[in-house]
């Protein structure tokens, strides 16, 4: 039978963790127990959290899953250095980071795991197509799950109390890559292109809307998968329609092929596509091509947030790679968590979950704060096009 509540674990004392020197005693809370219970072991020593993490580290986009689970292992490994009280008694954070694949599936069994293994809540998923599956489970586990890239508006739509995200939502993004076609490109011809995933589809749809509503034309509308490395079929077909501009919707896996072979078939019109694909990593993908690509993010560029210098210094100097998008959401998503639990004053996952929706917290990202629905309340799109190969920032649109 799973219990609802955070699961606790007795260590050794703060001092021998530090220094790596002692040996775990594991023992449980039974169902129902309250933190202190849970944590009824000498004041020396701490009670173990978990917090999970799920996103794909294998794989085509396993760049992203990792850049995510980084982000979140660094606030972790801030706040036991910091040191964390709850209800009088030494809190120790534990990362429970798990390799979801990006796929459906697999995201659900990382789910059930997270549930058995007693986390306090979820940073995850990354992928809106996992996210969404996923969510039910966490909701019928009462567990709070913060998606800190998942875009489908469809996410937080299903009635659940447990899904929250920290960036804006595709029905944001989508009309913010379509105005930029229609009235700064001035385009009157669009091709739309998806990976079929529920993100892919779920943002070329958004994009779709606002083209259609401004008086545009979309000539072409395709479908490839997420796994899609040949592209000259559907190229060929868009090319014989003449677009003004060419929208992708997918990931940098598969967006930075597609626009590197758009441009060795003579295709000149512009190619737009959504944070999915929005990363340095395009570039190599894309080679010169990507000096053609326009994409955009689901939130504020890392150099316009207030704290982001100081975040991207702390994240290179301990990882020595650079912050690719997300980071900084997994970051803050780790301690909304963590206020959450100083404001219920409880590890239990269940308080946890009922202190969310009074959340006001400033973090890296800028203000979080939640409408009914889990979404931001204060949310921005952020534009880019490319110069020698890097991400440059076009625009920033308040939502």
């Amino acid at each position: 039978m799973r219990v609802k509540f955070a699961y606790a674990v007795s260590i050794v004392t703060a001092v021998a963790m530090l220094t790596a020197c002692g040996k775990k005693q594991e023992g449980e809370a039974g169902a129902g127990a309250s933190a202190a219970t849970a944590a009824a072991a000498p004041a020396s020593e701490a009670t173990v959290v978990k917090i999970g993490h799920a996103a794909p580290l294998t794989g085509g986009i396993a760049h992203l899953g990792k850049d995510n689970e980084n982000g979140a292992r660094l606030a972790v490994e801030e706040i036991n250095k910091q040191g964390l009280t709850i209800d009088g008694h030494k809190i120790q954070l534990e990362l429970d980071a798990q390799d979801d694949a990006a796929d459906p599936k697999t995201g659900t069994e990382v789910a059930e795991k997270f549930v058995d293994d007693h986390v306090v809540a979820v940073v995850g998923h990354l992928n809106s197509g996992v996210s969404i599956p996923a969510s039910k489970i966490y909701s019928d586990a009462g567990i709070v799950q913060i998606s800190p890239s998942s875009t489908n508006p469809g996410y937080t739509q299903q009635g659940f109390k447990t899904t929250y995200r920290v960036v804006a939502t595709d029905a944001q993004q989508g009309p913010a890559l379509a105005n930029y076609a229609t009235k700064v490109l001035g385009a009157k011809r669009i091709a739309i292109v998806d990976d079929s995933t529920v993100y892919g589809k779920g943002l070329a749809d958004e994009f779709a809307k606002t083209v259609q509503a401004s008086g545009a034309k979309i000539v072409a509308r395709e479908a490839t998968n997420d796994r899609a490395t040949e592209f000259q079929a559907v190229l060929k077909k868009i090319k014989s329609v003449q677009p003004d501009v060419i929208m992708f919707g997918g990931m940098d896996a598969t967006g930075g092929p597609f626009a590197k072979q758009a441009a060795a078939l003579g295709i000149r019109a512009k190619i737009l596509g959504g944070d999915g694909v929005c990363t340095d990593k395009v570039g190599e993908l894309a080679g010169t091509a990507v000096q053609n690509l326009v994409c955009s993010e689901a939130g504020l560029a890392l150099s316009k947030m207030d704290k982001g210098a100081d975040f991207e210094q702390k994240y290179v100097d301990r990882f020595h790679t650079p912050v690719q998008i997300y980071a900084p959401f997994t970051y803050d998503a780790v301690y909304v968590i963590v206020d959450a639990m100083k404001r219920a004053n409880s590890i239990e996952a269940p308080k946890v979950l009922a202190a969310m929706p009074s959340t006001d917290y400033n973090g890296v990202i800028g203000h979080i704060a939640f409408d009914d629905k889990g979404d931001l309340k204060e949310g921005a799109i952020t534009l880019y096009d490319f110069k020698d190969g890097k991400k440059a920032v076009l625009d920033v649109v308040k939502m």
